[in-house]
């Protein structure tokens, strides 16, 4: 039912009709996972702290975002995109420095990684789709 109204969104949204809507709700799952992962390491109040909750924001903003299309056009979501991998990147960094005596700061970089991965993807077929 859920992906059935997102593809009605998506319809609104210029040259986006013909996404791959498994490749959508896999980002959408990673930005959920990233932003709680985040938000639990935020609340270690380590260095990385200020990074975790930007990148919870952002992820959360990601996902909201994707659920609602109306709006949207394909280069305000490629910007979207492309903040939510830059505060992913930023905040996997920060961690990956606690990586070593914090398994939280771990669990959160790796979940950081897995939603690079899944916004790229979305670009990759957003632009082959372009």
């Amino acid at each position: 039912m859920m992906m059935g109204a997102m593809r009605s969104n998506m319809t609104s949204m210029p040259d986006m009709a013909a996404m791959d809507m498994s490749v959508l709700q896999a980002c959408m799952d990673a930005c959920a996972a990233c932003e709680q992962a985040c938000t639990v390491c935020s609340t270690q109040l380590m260095d990385c702290a200020p990074a975790c909750m930007n990148c919870a924001d952002m992820c959360n903003t990601m996902m909201r975002s994707m659920m609602r299309m109306q709006g949207m056009t394909p280069a305000s979501m490629m910007a979207m995109l492309d903040a939510c991998i830059a505060m992913c990147q930023k905040c996997m960094d920060d961690c990956m420095n606690h990586a070593d005596h914090s398994e939280i700061c771990r669990m959160c970089a790796q979940t950081c990684k897995d939603c690079m991965d899944a916004c790229t993807a979305v670009k990759d077929m957003m632009m082959a789709s372009a």
